[in-house]
């Protein structure tokens, strides 16, 4: 007995020892680890890694920017039975410990002893959002002892629904997803809400290794991990037998799932992010900024589709270049084609595929197409194919499929029916599936990649907001933003300033120049210029309107040498048109200078809006994480006189790919002015004379195209530079200013039957129909000073009774002499010097 009792007290002393040196040694390495532990409100501070999301402005997703794909989501968002999920998976007694859960570490003992491994994780949440937040991975000791501690205070300063919603929003679920919400779109595509248990549950396993156990990686292996957290949260209560029975059954339906843009716009998109970055610094992919553009969607959508399409009808038009690579017959016969095919790149719809067979009595060409595999490419779709020989010289059309492509060729064809047509995840080989008879070969178009290039700019004329933007063909086939970083000849689309100038100048609609042959002598050609209207013909004296909407080049030559060229040139700048790339001599009455598209649709902007100046401008406006406001564009007041001096700074999209200002101060809400002014730079009169000329254009002169628009409200200009290297057209309404260019980014001929109404202006006219719908029209309001006179279209004089003529406005001290006593004769001989100069010479 008494051995017994010495032998308990042995015990005793050797316990309480053991944990007196326990304790000892625990409060030894809290006393040397604490003061090291970051304080709990640093999780409260941390910004998730949230990617930079562009958005147009009702609202659809243009582009995601960053590496991580995240969506912070709230508790409340989340359904209880996810929660359960991972809970069950992860740590089932989360609402029950202070951090560290003393059960399941023995339970996770026993488990690694009887099985080999562990299932549930010794790890409790609360310390896996320690690790995950504030510790390396590093597996020692001292770090363990760290997530320990820190778990502890972190359940001392926090809620446990706070601590959950910071796990769920943190963790890596595998594909770049971080946190739930993310996750969820990555691997279904569906909100958090909307999965399924079997789908919360696959989830639920990711945590523990997203890689081993991803559904995409390794299914079988996620789906045994799927259904053990199925059986855990049956065990645990938290789903019904049935349910339990009904999720074990459910097959794995995990895909992956690429945050997909809703428009076409890398243009812009890329234009938002230099923008953002210019702002806020590499911050601008991670902090979670949502950005709203000026763009409309489906106005974008039709002006990224009008401008390829564009492009791709000149292309035809100018013959077929040919196949763009060989296969040859060892490769056919192998039989893994679509490998081979991952060789040509995809060029937005255009896909690589090569031909396996033509049959000319068929009338067709069979080909394997890159992710739809086996295809069939009817000869009605290779009628246009007649071979390239110049721009302005192509063979004879095609009779049969084997006089455009032979077996082997590499070309691009477009899917016809590109909704219906199944294809392949990831470009794997259809040819058995084809042959067996479970799907049919799809139908196919032959097609080419563009060599013209072009470019698309639509401004709201009052405000300047961009609403759409289309650089080139393709953003993946080329970065070089066209419409805002090409310095192109405008050609005739730059008469409408000359004759602005003009109208400014005290000249009419009516006066008269002759249209009549001239030669300069310049010391610095080699031979006089002797410059000519398109058509080669002269026309004798022609009014300032018929000149213009006849786009005939030898008034605009005069018109300029009797304004001045220092004068015209002062009134560009005026205008805010550059005049830097401008040349000092008459070619610039012919659009001889350099202009970007965006240059050109902005001073074409403030000719539709009544002369008032124009910012173009992408932003609307910025958002945090949070959703608070840290920018908005200011409201646009235009002015006419004692315009107040508090504007914006200048936001124009010429600085956004500027990134060279790293230290520019981030715009904040509080900084942004609220109003931009924008003040009275043209006559509004002269304006509302110019846009009747304008108008005239598209009823009488080189834009008639556009009437297929049916409006009345329409003016506009097209534009053909010399040998076609540069076409135009450029045509507004009051609301809407929309300008396109056509040509080769290294400049040369585009054909000689190539003109700014065949190129630029079926562009326009395609976008157009689509941002004019219902639309009401839009005319610039009747200033006052403004008289309508009826006048002999011969001589721009006032016509007398009896006498043929028609009716031209004009300014009130513009307006033609009164008629001169009636023995002067028909006309009158009224007039001074130079108005018989413009006649004569």
């Amino acid at each position: 007995m008494s051995h017994l009792l010495r032998t308990s007290r042995l015990f005793a002393w050797l316990f309480l020892t053991g944990l007196s040196v326990a304790v000892i040694v625990g409060s030894g390495f809290y006393l040397y680890l604490r003061p090291g532990l970051p304080p709990v409100e640093q999780l409260l501070e941390i910004k998730l890694q949230t990617p930079l999301r562009v958005y147009s402005k009702d609202n659809r997703l243009i582009a995601e920017f960053g590496e991580k794909r995240r969506a912070p989501i709230t508790i409340e968002q989340i359904p209880t039975i996810q929660l359960q999920a991972f809970m069950a998976a992860e740590d089932s007694r989360f609402y029950e410990h202070h951090g560290v859960d003393i059960k399941g570490l023995v339970r996770a003992a026993i488990e690694l002893i009887s099985t080999g491994s562990i299932q549930s994780g010794g790890s409790t949440i609360t310390m896996q959002v320690a690790k995950n937040y504030f510790l390396s991975r590093d597996r020692t000791f001292i770090r363990k002892f760290n997530e320990i501690l820190l778990a502890i205070q972190i359940e001392r300063e926090l809620d446990k629904n706070r601590i959950f919603e910071l796990y769920l929003n943190k963790i890596y679920l595998g594909n770049r997803a971080y946190g739930i919400a993310a996750a969820a779109r990555v691997y279904y595509n569906k909100p958090v809400n909307e999965l399924s248990l079997a789908q919360m549950a696959m989830l639920a396993g990711l945590p523990k290794a997203p890689s081993a156990y991803n559904p995409l990686a390794d299914p079988q292996r996620a789906l045994v991990r799927r259904d053990w957290i199925l059986g855990r949260m049956k065990e645990l209560g938290f789903i019904s037998v049935d349910a339990y029975d009904l999720a074990i059954q459910a097959p794995i339906t995990a895909t992956y799932n690429a945050t997909e843009a809703e428009v076409d716009a890398d243009y812009v998109a890329e234009m938002a992010r230099a923008e953002m970055v210019r702002r806020f610094g590499d911050e601008a992919y991670t902090d979670g900024y949502t950005v709203t553009l000026t763009v409309d969607s489906k106005e974008q959508q039709s002006a990224t589709d009008s401008l390829r399409s564009g492009l791709e009808a000149y292309d035809r038009r100018h013959g077929f270049r040919g196949p763009i690579g060989q296969i040859d017959t060892e490769t056919l016969s192998g039989g893994d084609l679509s490998s081979t095919m991952l060789n040509y790149p995809r060029i937005e719809s255009l896909m690589p595929a090569v031909i396996t067979a033509v049959d000319d009595d068929k009338g067709e060409a069979r080909a394997h197409v890159r992710r739809f595999g086996p295809a069939v490419m009817p000869f009605e779709t290779m009628q246009w194919a007649q071979r390239y020989k110049t721009e302005n010289l192509t063979g004879p059309k095609p009779k049969k499929p084997s006089d455009v492509v032979s077996v082997g060729d590499v070309v691009y064809v477009r899917v016809d029916d590109l909704a219906k047509a199944p294809t392949l995840p990831a470009d794997e080989e259809r040819s058995n599936v084809a042959a067996s008879g479970i799907a049919e070969p799809v139908r196919v178009s032959l097609m080419q990649t563009p060599k013209a290039e072009g470019a698309l700019i639509s401004l709201k004329a009052k405000t300047g907001a961009i609403e759409a933007l289309a650089g080139g063909y393709s953003f993946g086939q080329s970065k070089y933003n066209r419409a805002m970083q090409a310095k192109r000849q405008p050609g005739s689309t730059f008469k409408p300033f000359l004759y602005l100038t003009a109208l400014e100048s005290g000249m009419t609609p009516a006066t008269i120049f002759n249209d009549a042959p001239i030669v300069f002598d310049d010391s610095e050609l080699e031979t006089a210029w002797r410059p000519q209207n398109s058509s080669g013909q002269f026309y004798g004296p022609t009014t300032l309107r018929k000149a213009l909407y006849r786009s005939r080049n030898l008034v605009s030559i005069r018109l300029l040498r009797d304004l001045g060229i220092p004068r015209t040139l002062d009134y560009l700048r005026q205008l805010k048109v550059p005049a830097e790339n401008m040349p000092k001599d008459l070619s610039l009455s012919l659009g001889s200078g350099q202009l970007s598209p965006m240059e050109l649709a902005r001073g074409l902007a403030v000719i539709a809006n009544g002369g008032y100046d124009v910012e173009p401008f992408l932003i609307q406006s910025i958002t945090d994480v949070n959703g608070d406001t840290v920018y908005q564009a200011p409201e646009i007041v235009l002015c006419d006189t004692n315009c107040d001096t508090n504007e914006a700074p200048s936001s124009r999209p010429e600085e956004d790919n500027d990134n060279d200002n790293d230290n520019a101060p981030a715009l904040t809400e509080e900084s942004a002015p609220k109003t931009r002014v924008m003040r009275r730079l043209a006559d509004e009169r002269s304006v509302y004379i110019l846009h009747s000329m304008l108008r005239d254009v598209v009823k009488r002169g080189t834009g008639r195209r556009a009437l297929a628009l049916g409006r009345d409200d329409i003016a506009g200009k097209t534009g053909t530079t010399n040998e076609q290297r540069d076409t135009w057209f450029a045509g507004f309404n009051h609301n809407l200013a929309t300008t396109v260019w056509v040509g080769f980014d290294q400049p040369a001929p585009l054909g000689r039957r190539e003109f700014g109404a065949s190129t630029a202006l079926p562009i326009w006219l395609d976008y157009m129909k689509v941002a004019l719908e219902g639309e009401p029209s839009a005319f610039m309001p009747r200033p006052n000073g403004i008289v309508n006179i009826r006048i002999n279209p011969e001589t721009g004089k006032r016509a007398r009774p009896g006498e043929d003529g028609t009716f031209e406005i004009f300014k009130e001290e513009d307006a033609p002499a009164p008629l001169a006593p009636d023995n002067e004769g028909p006309g009158g001989t009224g007039g001074n010097g130079d108005d018989l100069s413009r006649q004569i010479f």
